[in-house]
């Protein structure tokens, strides 16, 4: 990139910078230390700022650059991504949104303990929203890393390197100091400019093909390489059974597990009712809904303005095509009109990304300290100190996703959020459809779901050809993988349920019949929720 991109990008990204951290510093003032303050903002949003809140969350790096960039490279299979994003919020609204916001008070663990008060269900419950955390920070955090090498230089490893360190930095300055309040403002602008650019480049995409969608996607069939295959169902997917089981696998993990994502679940408590929580998601669905139909177009449109052969020498996962399209719209390289396009573009993805870090890491932090710190430790502390852990647990986490950002930057966004998914969907959304929904549901059976759903995700990537054996694995020269699938969900959902089944009736203990009515009572009336 020329000296004029890098300098106008730096210089928004700097912009961002210092609005956020304003909005940091003016809440961080007003504040007054408890605990429903830090964690949920003092559930004082509305639906609409809550559901643009959920939105910029939501819409994270792995949306905006990881799903164009497979679209660029893959075509049809790479579409399964927005699809799979999207129907999963039919899922949240149906079953998990309004209950979840009447039986919870600030984390997914609260649903739980809502019908059954063991320390050990709320640990497990815990560990595998912070494990889920993690995850889902690692890409968002990659993401990074690839735009702003691209940005100074292409692939320059110091950049992509400080670049991550510097954004796990500010992470741990937004939740330390703002706590949710801070982070949904913070969303709420994000989501705007994640909204404004998209709408930019999809317009400018149609116009240069004159309205015509069907000529944008014959460009992108010749100019992929694969001709007329790259608008057909396989390219990916389709070469054997096993590309067609791991199809299956990743669309079970991504249209069940956002209704196990620990930040997402956490931003229902910032409302003030349930009903709110409910007209929440049904704002962010309009917004998520269009946002996604938009990165069909723009991926379509990097394979057929920029070259999926380009997208790949610029980054061998796709994660810059967004970037590279904006500069082509623009003008081309060495244009003003590219090079403002490109630096806006690339503003708005890394403010997306500092965005969704920071929802992230609080909703982790919040699991450390209000679910394992309050269990383990000190049972009968005041609010005031498991803040405090909580802002500790930010650093923590921070400085693990960093660390392991680092290990894993040559894997797409998009995809990773597809394992972090997997591993929700896994983990998280068996023990809370069993909590709300079954009636002889026991401590037991809670946690073998969590651990039976955990465990074996975990075990299955770990021994996947993510890790080793693949061209693109995390370890080369090496192959242990005896697990043929890239996504676990396959396997691993299924596993979280029929553990849980097996746990509750191999049990002893008697389900307590008058607490599942109580907690029924007050998932669907509301009645006495926090």
């Amino acid at each position: 990139m020329s000296s004029n991109h890098e300098t106008l990008a730096l210089l928004l990204f700097s912009a961002f910078v210092v609005v956020t951290l304003g909005i940091t510093t003016w809440v961080s003032r007003n504040r007054h230390g408890s605990a429903e303050e830090f964690y949920a903002g003092g559930r004082l949003f509305t639906p609409m700022e809550n559901g643009f809140a959920i939105a910029g969350d939501y819409m994270s790096a792995a949306s905006f650059l990881g799903i164009a960039g497979l679209i660029a490279l893959v075509g049809y299979d790479g579409v399964l991504y927005s699809v799979g994003f999207l129907v999963a919020w039919l899922v949240v609204l149906l079953l998990v949104a309004e209950l979840v916001r009447n039986c919870g008070r600030f984390t997914l663990a609260d649903v739980v303990a809502a019908r059954m008060s063991a320390p050990k269900l709320r640990v497990a419950s815990g560990a595998a929203s912070v494990t889920v955390s993690v995850l889902y920070l690692v890409a968002q955090m990659v993401g990074a890393g690839s735009l702003v090498a691209l940005l100074l230089g292409g692939t320059s490893g110091a950049a992509r390197v400080w670049t991550v360190i510097g954004v796990g930095a500010l992470m741990i300055i937004y939740v330390s100091f703002g706590g949710m309040r801070a982070t949904t403002w913070i969303q709420i602008v994000k989501a705007v400019l994640l909204l404004a650019g998209a709408v930019t480049l999809t317009v400018l995409v149609l116009l240069r093909f004159h309205g015509d969608v069907n000529q944008l996607l014959k460009s992108a069939a010749e100019r992929s390489g694969h001709g007329m295959d790259f608008l057909n169902p396989g390219l990916q997917y389709g070469g054997s059974w096993i590309s067609r089981f791991d199809f299956i696998s990743l669309g079970l993990a991504l249209v069940l597990g956002t209704a196990g994502l620990p930040h997402i679940l956490s931003r229902f408590y910032t409302v003030p009712t349930a009903r709110a929580a409910r007209r929440s998601v049904v704002w962010s669905i309009g917004l998520i809904g269009a946002f996604y139909l938009m990165t069909i177009i723009l991926g379509f449109g990097a394979a057929a303005l920029v070259g999926s052969d380009a997208v790949r020498r610029s980054n061998a996962a796709g994660n810059t095509a967004i970037p590279l399209l904006a500069l082509d719209l623009g003008g081309g390289e060495n244009s003003a009109g590219g090079t403002i396009l490109f630096a806006v573009v690339a503003a708005v993805a890394f403010a997306t990304i500092l965005a969704v870090v920071a929802g992230i890491t609080l909703a982790s932090s919040a699991s450390v300290a209000h679910d394992l710190y309050a269990t383990l430790h000190r049972p009968g502390r005041k609010q005031r100190s498991e803040v405090a852990v909580a802002r500790l647990a930010a650093v923590g986490i921070g400085v693990l996703a960093i660390a392991l950002s680092l290990l894993v930057s040559n894997l797409n966004v998009a995809f990773l959020v597809g394992l972090a998914f997997a591993v929700a969907a896994s983990a998280n959304l068996p023990v809370l459809l069993y909590s709300l929904f079954w009636r002889r549901f026991t401590t037991r059976g809670g946690v073998w779901s969590v651990y039976g759903g955990l465990v074996p995700a975990l075990l299955l990537v770990l021994f996947s050809p993510v890790v080793s054996g693949g061209p693109n694995s995390i370890v080369s020269g090496v192959d242990f993988h005896l697990f043929p699938l890239e996504n676990p969900g396959l396997v691993s959902i299924p596993l979280g349920f029929l553990f849980g089944w097996i746990g509750t009736v191999t049990s002893k203990e008697t389900p307590d019949e008058a607490k599942h009515a109580e907690t029924e009572v007050r998932s669907l009336t509301g009645a006495g929720a926090v």
